[in-house]
């Protein structure tokens, strides 16, 4: 039975492997989503079901926070009938404004395009990674509001920062080291400023008490 894209892309989210996460790096206090690790499990998945990836980019100049903004639209062909296509559109990321800024966030954009297009599972359970468990058998539960994996900013990474602050002066370092993203989320997204700004109130009420 012939199946169609959407059946092909359905087929691809449930048969996709989990991304292990890279190990911490020296300063780090996450464990990093790496893009080559997510751009291998995915294209693997699509590959297996007769899909095939592309991406386009446009770049723009954030004055304001001296950045430049990369927006990935992705299109997923059905390689038996190349005229079918599904599209992943508005997937962005910042970089600095140097030699390797524009690289980095295409990487970033495409990594979080996959992740969405095939909602794939990230995280580390114990050393190893995964247990060897089915994605719909998985017992993992979160009782955080999601992450919105789409916008600009990395919020999984900026909450994660904040959470490990040791003290009230690393939290004040990490408060200057993400006013220009949170001043950008003010303006272009109160939700994710929001979400922010909920851990970031919980933390420095816990080192406040503990006269950290």
């Amino acid at each position: 039975m012939k199946r169609n894209i959407y059946q092909k892309l359905h087929d691809a989210c449930l048969t996709a492997g989990s991304v292990k996460k890279g190990a911490k790096a020296n300063g780090m206090h996450f464990n990093p989503l790496l893009h080559d690790k997510v751009q291998e499990v995915a294209t693997q998945a699509l590959l297996d079901n007769g899909l095939y990836a592309t991406c386009n980019y446009l770049t723009e100049i954030v004055p304001n926070i001296k950045q430049v903004m990369v927006v990935c639209t992705m299109r997923v062909y059905d390689v038996d009938d190349p005229t079918q296509y599904i599209l992943v559109d508005g997937c962005s990321a910042f970089g600095n404004l140097d030699k390797f800024g524009t690289g980095n966030a295409m990487s970033y954009s495409r990594k979080y395009a996959f992740l969405n297009l095939l909602n794939l599972k990230t995280g580390i359970k114990d050393e190893d990674g995964y247990e060897p468990k089915p994605f719909e058998d998985s017992t993992e539960q979160s009782v955080e509001e999601p992450t919105y994996l789409d916008d600009t900013i990395d919020v999984e990474d900026i909450k994660n920062e904040i959470k490990s602050a040791k003290n009230i002066k690393e939290f004040n370092i990490l408060a200057e080291k993400y006013s220009n993203h949170i001043q950008y989320l003010i303006k272009n997204n109160t939700k994710v400023y929001q979400q922010i700004k909920d851990v970031a109130d919980t933390r420095e009420l816990q080192l406040t008490n503990k006269g950290q």
